[in-house]
């Protein structure tokens, strides 16, 4: 894993390595322990988390190694550079016309797509349902047992890669046409009302206690 970072880290500062065979190959392995869920872009480190900044460095620059390429399936037509994850019966995974995920995304055992959309980076823990047009954006890091109702927007970031993505931590329930963007994390059990919208400047106030407190791009769990 120190060799691969180490390789993605020299192609970010010099872009003329992407041409070469070894770090082409790297980034082709990062992206499949991506996909395989073997690696996140951010992952839970004691009571924080820790944004993984040199894989998404690596996620950025599959783009500019990989080529267009023209899918049809029926009288559908698609041209894009990142393929669609593929044989969800032996992930245990759920996924209802017309839901689509990138390569790159992880969805775990148990996961239910509703036609919705999760983008490359993305992470979906065990048994979450994904609703009908709901939206996971890219590098986005969804918990278990989470509910993401109807229409809900889950913003995606690859740039600037210091920024946090969005997070929703374990058993969240995110309500209908809820927007949570710009990195916003949203601790465990947290419930979302209906048409909430959430942003790094939303102030957030906690009356739970006996002192109200206010945050700021944290939402506290339950």
């Amino acid at each position: 894993m120190n060799d691969i970072r180490k390789i993605v880290e020299g192609a970010w500062e010099d872009r003329a390595r992407l041409k070469q065979q070894e770090t082409v190959d790297a980034i082709y392995e990062l992206m499949e322990m991506l996909d395989k869920g073997k690696l996140r872009v951010a992952e839970p480190k004691g009571s924080g988390w820790q944004v993984n900044e040199w894989v998404k460095k690596a996620v950025i620059m599959f783009f500019p190694i990989r080529k267009m390429e023209t899918t049809e399936v029926g009288i559908f037509e698609f041209h894009d550079k990142i393929p669609l994850k593929k044989d969800f019966a032996s992930q245990e995974v759920r996924v209802v016309p017309h839901a689509i995920a990138r390569y790159g995304s992880f969805l775990d055992k148990g996961v239910v797509m509703m036609p919705s959309y999760v983008n490359i980076g993305a992470f979906v823990g065990s048994s979450t349902m994904v609703d009908t047009w709901v939206t996971v954006g890219s590098c986005a890091q969804i918990g278990r047992e989470v509910h993401l109702s109807g229409g809900v927007g889950i913003g995606g970031v690859l740039e600037p890669v210091q920024a946090a993505p969005v997070i929703i931590e374990d058993n969240c329930f995110i309500g209908s046409r809820c927007i949570v963007v710009e990195g916003v994390r949203v601790g465990k059990a947290a419930v979302l009302g209906a048409n909430v919208v959430i942003t790094q400047s939303t102030r957030i106030i906690d009356v739970s206690g006996s002192v109200p407190r206010e945050y700021k791009g944290y939402v506290p769990p339950a």
